[in-house]
């Protein structure tokens, strides 16, 4: 059974897919669409919700992103995730790597630099990708 979360508020949504498509939107915060995760997942309140598209470029910041990076989500969009946050990891590439092999990969240990600040920051990432045919990839950041 598919479980789907709002990037904008962190509701998760479980159930079939109603006609064969997701549901749309949030009926909880008015986020305009949902992502479709095959295990359930429940972020913290100070985790921020990003997703991306194909080639990682920000499509929408949701849950807590202001509040952790610093950045409005006006200064995100369109911008590759990796470089905009300043994510850094020391075992290779785990957005690339959830993209490509479609899996996600959970738990990952890295920095980052809050919009405004000269030092980077701990985080805990996790990496989702996108089930449905667009493609994309949600990253939850989790300060320390």
């Amino acid at each position: 059974m598919p479980v789907f979360i709002c990037p904008g508020c962190g509701r998760r949504i479980s159930g079939d897919r109603h006609q064969g498509h997701q549901p749309r939107g949030c009926a909880s915060c008015g986020f305009g669409f949902l992502f479709e995760l095959l295990d359930d997942y429940y972020p913290s309140p100070k985790t921020a919700l990003v997703v991306c598209d194909n080639d990682r470029k920000i499509l929408a910041a949701g849950l807590a992103s202001s509040a952790i990076t610093g950045f409005q989500e006006r200064e995100l969009l369109g911008h590759e995730v990796t470089e905009r946050l300043t994510l850094k990891y020391e075992d290779g590439d785990p957005a690339g790597r959830s993209l490509e092999w479609g899996v996600r990969v959970m738990g990952v240990e890295c920095t980052f630099r809050p919009k405004g600040l000269q030092d980077d920051r701990g985080a805990t990432a996790d990496f989702f990708p996108a089930y449905d045919p667009d493609g994309g990839l949600l990253v939850a950041l989790t300060p320390k």
